[in-house]
């Protein structure tokens, strides 16, 4: 058996998880909600973040916009994301929720504006 602890971040609690690799699966514990055991298994099974950056931006007083995922992707394709999004350049007027690139690395997440900016 294979054992590994986490500490859960769906909701403000912050349970100890304790995941435990079992012939039959994956066994959870320490969670106070089904949402910890979930957390749990997509963790060990799948990890994946919301990806926040910045992009270049032309002609604006701010020189980087923010940005980020609109949903979480792999954990593992992370450093690989961000090599694209340092290239990536883009031109003002910007609504925050705009769509900067979709489909980012075939994953069907899109990245999009964390902030608007004018001319």
């Amino acid at each position: 058996m294979n054992k590994q602890e986490l500490i859960c971040i769906n909701c403000p609690i912050g349970c100890h998880l304790e995941v435990t690799k079992t012939d039959q699966g994956l066994k959870v514990s320490g969670n106070q909600c089904k949402r910890g055991e979930i957390y749990a298994v997509n963790e060990i099974t799948a990890p994946s973040r919301v990806l926040t950056s910045t992009v270049r931006v032309n002609s604006s007083f701010l020189r980087r916009l923010p940005v980020r995922t609109n949903k979480p992707i792999p954990k593992s394709m992370i450093f690989q994301a961000m090599e694209i999004i340092d290239k990536i350049v883009v031109n003002t007027p910007i609504t925050i929720g705009d769509v900067i690139t979709d489909n980012l690395m075939r994953t069907g997440v899109d990245l999009i504006a964390s902030r608007s900016l004018s001319e």
